[in-house]
């Protein structure tokens, strides 16, 4: 599933990075942490490598 907006990008490659141990995971908040915790390696490398040309900055909650 590709990322909806360069900011879910942002936070897939972040904790991406910190599920490969490249960087702390003390250092993750907000989304990023929350995807860490929730995906696994593979759909976070699904969401970090979608093409950013054409997304929006960041989109709003269907909540």
């Amino acid at each position: 599933m590709p990322a909806k907006s360069k900011a879910q990008q942002r936070a897939a490659g972040a904790a991406l990075s910190a599920k490969r141990g490249e960087t702390r995971v003390g250092d993750l908040k907000g989304a990023s942490k929350d995807m860490y915790d929730s995906m696994t390696e593979e759909e976070l490398e699904d969401f970090a490598g979608t093409d950013h040309n054409g997304l929006p900055e960041k989109v709003e909650d269907d909540d």
